[in-house]
């Protein structure tokens, strides 16, 4: 007589059932932060100066939306209104300066040149900077301030070589500023800079220091004006000439 048992082999116990409690929160449940009830108010804001919402409305409207918790309460308070349903972008919208000139907007040949030979030179003021600006010097010390000059293009190159020498570049603070090169035994620095505006003036720094010193920085709390505003001046004060000349004025 077999007496060997057959036993039956050992079950794992059945996983308990998700509660609805463990589960992920619906969108309309995430608690709302500071950033969504200013949207939603800036919203608001916008259908009050339309005429969309009366002042009460607009008051009350506002009232719900500090003392809202969830998203699911703040997005009732503008379903009504087309602000909600406008295509936002995506994505940031800052664009890069480029990290080289664009090819032929540069001249071959400068359109200023400074030299310092066992002496100093400057650029400062109100001056017109032009596309390419070639600073030397030797044994000597040159300044370069573009801080209240006027951008006529918006791609400036300066090409300076330093041998004992220094060199020191001072830029508006809301333009864009590239560096390209390098020192023997000497100092390169270009601080990188960039703007918010694309159509920004960009001035990239080239050059070579030996035994010397080459330097570009933003002057703070100088800023240049929009250049596409510039040109519109400037193309409107040709318009008016021409129409004065014409009428005979």
């Amino acid at each position: 007589m077999d007496l060997e048992k057959q036993t039956a082999p050992h079950a794992d116990p059945a996983p308990a059932p998700t509660t609805a409690a463990a589960a992920d929160p619906a969108p309309g449940e995430l608690r709302a932060s500071d950033a969504d009830r200013d949207r939603i108010a800036d919203i608001l804001r916008e259908a009050l100066a339309e005429g969309r919402l009366t002042a009460e409305e607009h008051a009350e409207r506002v009232e719900r939306v500090y003392r809202a918790r969830t998203v699911g309460e703040l997005a009732p308070l503008v379903r009504d209104l087309p602000g909600e349903h406008q295509q936002r972008p995506t994505g940031p919208t800052f664009t890069q300066a480029p990290s080289r000139p664009t090819a032929g907007a540069i001249p071959v040949e400068p359109d200023d040149n400074v030299v310092a030979v066992f002496s100093s030179a400057s650029r400062r003021g109100r001056w017109r900077a032009g596309r390419r600006i070639h600073a030397y010097s030797i044994f000597g010390n040159i300044e370069i301030d573009l801080s209240e000059a006027l951008f006529e293009y918006q791609q400036v190159v300066i090409k300076a070589v330093s041998v004992f020498g220094n060199v020191e570049i001072e830029v508006p603070e809301n333009i864009s500023l590239r560096g390209s090169g390098g020192g023997v035994l000497g100092n390169f620095e270009v601080d990188t800079l960039d703007s918010g505006d694309p159509d920004a003036p960009v001035v990239f720094v080239e050059g070579w220091s030996v035994l010397g010193n080459i330097e570009a920085r933003p002057k703070r709390g100088k800023l240049v004006a929009d250049i596409i505003d510039r040109v519109h001046r400037k193309a409107e004060r040709k318009i008016d000439r021409h129409l004065r000349k014409h009428l005979g004025h």
